[in-house]
């Protein structure tokens, strides 16, 4: 076997996260090995929709959420133009007053936050965003929210991150994780004194009892005569549906692409651990937007594909160290969160690692409250 010289920090997974832990890291000064099975931006954040917004389901996801918001857009005159930046706005839609209360819920949590938002009523809605159905009761605007093409923003994390010393190895995966080091599957051995699993899904694969569970989701894209929306377009109740139970659920939530295609979404279900389409719930994702989209009864779909969240029991990432393996430390579980929360994500664990002032609380994220379940599986 073969031995590489150690690193500070040893990252396995190189998805958005991983990479921009590994910019975060290399940046505050200290050696770093990123190690990725495949391709950068590959897996759950190649299949994304790449929707910046801030989410309010707890004052956990509020507080992370917003943080990594506001570092996105600051960090957007840096982007390659490939990257897809864009601050369009979310526009949550209302069907009913019971809705608009919800709406008017929500821009207070905002509000708490330091997020502007604008109340609409259904006229309103309808000048902003024409294609939407008549008869809705209104909306509320959040212009600060944005979008980005993800693999592309990834990759860009990982070359800043080697233009300051960073190794960057992809297409190699770790068999198994050893105190201090990785085994790679080539034979080879990386060792480090902190050792970052930021591979989503496949963490539990190196570390038992890790509290992450896939959750299937699909998405599709329509050529360009679908109709002309200028904001990401979510219903209210989507959240109902990302973080509602073990069966299968249907939510609008649309996002306009530069190229003028719309992408649709969403789909969750937690049954189906294959990477198949399935044309059932495609066609259920497709007849959810059409109440929102009627112009969509005459687009044409383009393409569908599946990917899979790395989700939690309480729906919040695992971000800080684990407490089973001295060394060890957990930057995933992130659900459908990951883009948006990445760069938050590596400032908190980096404050973490290095002893530096936390950007936000970190209780919330630390693995360490699954303790009792890690315990017990190991």
């Amino acid at each position: 076997m073969s031995t590489v010289a150690s690193v500070d920090v040893l990252i396995v997974g190189g998805g958005i996260v991983g990479c921009a832990i590994a910019e975060r890291l290399a940046r505050a000064g200290l050696s770093v090995c990123l190690v990725e099975r495949d391709v950068l931006g590959g897996a759950a954040t190649a299949a994304s929709m790449g929707h910046l917004v801030v989410l309010d389901d707890d004052a956990a996801e509020l507080a992370l959420s917003a943080y990594s918001c506001a570092r996105w857009q600051a960090l957007a005159p840096s982007l390659p133009a490939t990257a897809e930046y864009r601050r369009n706005g979310t526009l949550w839609i209302a069907r009913n007053v019971e809705e608009m209360a919800e709406a008017q819920r929500k821009q207070w949590r905002l509000a708490q936050a330091g997020i502007d938002s604008e109340l609409l009523t259904a006229a309103a809605l309808a000048e902003q965003e024409p294609a939407l159905a008549a008869g809705l009761a209104g909306g509320l605007r959040v212009a600060s929210d944005g979008m980005l093409y993800p693999p592309v923003a990834a990759a860009w994390l990982a070359r800043q991150a080697a233009a300051q010393g960073a190794q960057i190895r992809c297409g190699v995966g770790v068999r198994n994780l050893v105190e201090g080091a990785v085994l790679l599957d080539d034979g080879s051995e990386l060792r480090a004194p902190h050792i970052i699993v930021a591979n989503g899904c496949a963490a539990p694969e190196l570390l038992y009892g890790a509290p992450i569970r896939k959750r299937k989701g699909h998405l599709l894209i329509t050529t360009r005569s679908a109709p002309r929306v200028r904001h990401q377009l979510v219903e209210l109740g989507y959240m109902q549906s990302a973080h509602g139970g073990d069966g299968e659920s249907v939510a609008f939530n649309v996002q306009p692409r530069p190229s003028g295609q719309l992408l649709l979404g969403s789909t969750r279900q937690f049954d189906d651990v294959s990477s198949t389409v399935t044309p059932r719930l495609i066609q259920r994702l497709i007849l959810r937007a059409q109440e929102f989209l009627p112009g969509l009864a005459t687009a044409t779909a383009l393409r569908a594909w599946t990917g899979f969240r790395p989700t939690t029991p309480d729906h919040r990432p695992l971000i800080g160290p684990w407490p089973a393996r001295a060394g060890v430390w957990l930057a995933c579980g992130h659900e459908g969160l990951g883009v948006t929360t990445a760069l938050g994500t590596a400032d908190l664990l980096a404050a973490q690692l290095l002893g530096l002032e936390l950007p936000f609380d970190a209780r919330p994220f630390a693995p360490a409250r699954f303790a009792a379940q890690v315990s017990h599986a190991a």
